[in-house]
Formats: C-alpha cells, sequence, structure tokens
C-alpha cells in the first residue's frame, strides 16, 4: 500500500487483507516449511501473514534484521535484509535483461507510521475510503518488512532518468507491459504479487502492481504464482469459489464507476472473518429514487446522498462470526447501499437495513 498522502487511487485499487475460513492443512505445512529458507530463519517466518484479521505478532519488530536505503526522491527506506538483498537480484535482472529500472518506495512501516498514514487518509478522503486502501495500524504487511513498494525510473535516450512513482502514472497503459515484465520475474528471487486483481474479498485491499511480498523460496514463491493464489489461500486461511459478479447495464454509472463499487464492497467484506462470498450484483438504476435517498439519508446521522447505488451479494457465514450474523447461514440478497461522493468515490452508508 502507497505511503502518498497526496495520490487518489482510481478503480484499478483492485490493494483490504483476508478472512479466516477453516484451516485446510495450513498447520502441517507452516510445520513443513518452518524447516527450510522460506520458513522460520534467526528467528523471522517468511510465511507470516499479517492483514486486517491477523496482527503483527508480538515481538517482531525487534527480531528483524533490516537494512536502510536511500531512493532516487531523497527517501529513506527500510527492509528486512534478506528481503532487501533479493530486491537487489530482481533489480539487477531487470536492469541487464529488460532495461526497466525498479526503485523502492516503501517497504518497513512502524504502527506510528500506519496510524499517521490512516489519519492522513481518513482526513482526506473519509473514513471508508481510507479503509479500502490503508490497512489498520498494526495490521499492515509493512510491518513485516517482508513487503516493498517498487516505482519505475524510465530512461531517455540522452540517459537522463524520470521517476515515476505516484500511482495514477504507474498504471497507466504505457506502463503495463512493465509491470508483467516485473511480475514474471518476482518469483525467481522469491516475491510474490500480493494484491491481485479482483482478490480484494480475500485480501482486502484493491490490485496493487507496485506491492510485492517476499516469502522466502523462490519454489514457495512459483508454486503461489502458478496456481495464481493469493497468500491466505495458499496457506490454507480462504478457500471459496470464484466469485460471480454482475456490474449490470447503468444510464446513471459507468462501468468503471460501477467497478469502484463493488471493490469497495469486497474490501469491505474482507474485515468478516469466517464469511465466503458468492456472488456480488448491481441492483439497478431503479434503486436511485427519492424515497430510497431519503430513507437512507434518514437512517444514517449525518448522510446528506444525492445519488445512491444498490448492490446485493450472496454468502455464507463460517462456524462464528463478530457480528450480528449468524454462524453457518447462507445469506441471500444482502443488501449494500453505497452513496456517490463529490469526488467521484463512492462510500458505504449502511448494511442490510431494516
Amino acid at each position: 500500500m502507497k505511503a502518498k498522502t497526496k495520490t487518489l487511487f482510481f478503480l484499478f485499487l483492485a490493494a483490504c487483507m483476508a478472512m479466516t475460513l477453516p484451516v485446510f492443512g495450513a498447520d502441517e505445512k507452516a510445520e513443513s516449511l518452518a524447516e527450510t529458507p522460506a520458513g522460520k530463519t534467526g528467528g523471522i517466518d517468511y510465511l507470516v501473514l499479517v492483514n486486517k484479521l491477523h496482527p503483527l505478532p508480538d515481538g517482531w519488530e525487534e527480531m528483524l534484521d533490516t537494512v536502510t536505503s536511500t531512493n532516487t526522491l531523497g527517501d529513506e527506506v527500510v527492509a528486512e535484509k534478506n528481503t532487501y538483498n533479493a530486491y537487489l537480484q530482481l533489480k539487477e535482472d531487470l536492469e541487464k535483461n529488460s532495461g526497466i529500472y525498479l526503485e523502492l518506495d516503501n517497504g518497513f512501516r512502524s504502527v506510528e507510521s500506519q496510524q499517521k498514514i490512516m489519519d492522513d487518509f481518513t482526513a482526506t478522503y473519509g473514513a471508508d475510503y481510507a479503509a479500502k486502501i490503508v490497512a489498520p495500524p498494526g495490521c499492515s504487511e509493512h510491518h513485516t518488512g517482508l513487503a516493498l513498494d517498487l516505482y519505475f525510473r524510465i530512461k531517455a535516450d540522452d540517459g537522463t532518468y524520470t521517476d515515476v512513482y505516484l500511482n495514477e502514472d504507474m498504471t497507466k497503459d504505457e506502463y503495463l507491459g512493465l509491470w508483467e515484465s516485473v511480475h514474471a520475474k518476482l518469483a525467481d528471487y522469491g516475491f510474490i504479487l500480493r494484491c491481485l486483481e479482483g482478490r480484494e474479498h480475500i485480501t482486502g485491499f484493491a490490485y496493487e502492481p507496485w506491492h510485492i511480498r517476499y516469502v522466502g523460496d523462490p519454489d514457495v514463491a512459483k508454486e503461489i504464482t502458478a496456481e495464481d493464489i493469493t497468500l491466505e489461500e495458499y496457506l490454507g486461511n480462504y478457500r471459496a469459489p470464484a466469485v460471480v459478479i454482475d456490474e449490470g447495464t447503468s444510464e446513471m454509472y459507468s462501468p468503471e464507476e460501477l467497478k469502484e463499487a463493488e471493490i469497495q464492497i469486497k474490501c469491505r467484506f474482507a474485515s468478516r472473518e469466517g464469511c465466503e462470498l458468492h456472488s456480488l450484483r448491481y441492483a439497478g438504476d431503479a434503486a436511485c429514487n427519492e424515497e430510497n435517498i431519503a430513507r437512507l439519508n434518514a437512517l444514517c446521522d449525518g448522510a446528506d446522498a444525492a445519488e445512491i447505488a444498490e448492490f446485493l451479494c450472496d454468502f455464507r457465514t463460517g462456524a462464528s462470526t463478530s457480528d450480528a450474523l449468524e454462524p453457518n447461514t447462507a445469506y441471500e440478497n444482502y443488501e449494500w447501499w453505497l452513496a456517490k461522493t463529490d469526488d467521484n468515490g463512492w462510500d458505504i452508508i449502511t448494511e442490510n437495513p431494516a
């Protein structure tokens, strides 16, 4: 997750972390891997899962052996030692063989730094938007020192470089091919792409092509990459069928706007421990009427929505729940209501209102 508070993330923030379902062999897998370079080495478990439901283990920061470097923007970046060394190998390979120049934008972040980022994003963009792209303090993968955010240095014919580090710039069409080349090399050096597109309901974050995670063993990284799964799925913390998405058609909202609303819901859904999402669909333009707008504004103190959207989802809860939902229960046509914001984003107003 990028720490640039001045940057507004768009729909590609596809970048939320996953829910916990019954574990399928995770203990056995973790025990086996702990005996390899991919597992615990010098006290560090390179397969540690840190997300919105799994906070940083106690004492982790005290065990870290870190390296500090300065990037081309003049910022200091801290990373776990083996993670940084693997990054240097990846960087050298891409420079020599692909003509792609990388730099580190972010690495290790303290809990205190994460709190400041959350506060800044909340003040600038609102709590819902901040929750979509910023992990709660103590639950950011950047606390581990194993997560890195990258940016490009574009080399001109005259030998000069231009730094491309803002999120909206790095996702322009002209850089898609560069990201594909970077991603193709990650596993060779023990890295995975952490926030996969379409898996927001698992990772809890929108797609982030720049956010990579060191897992230690290249064979493990290759297995995760080849199976096209998240770290949560690899460790057995989440197994689910593919989610059926129906963004429908709308004369009010563009496909991009509906996609952004879908991502917002999926990122919120990921914070529900044990829940398995089956489908999500746009309810149609007819839901945006004066009666519904007035009803929702009355339900939510301080709400002043002028444009709204309704989505419906089907899901099943796990053996236990942390809210009013019933355990081991299938829910159908569960309502999500969102309000359009002044900057063409979305805020979730309420869920399944009475």
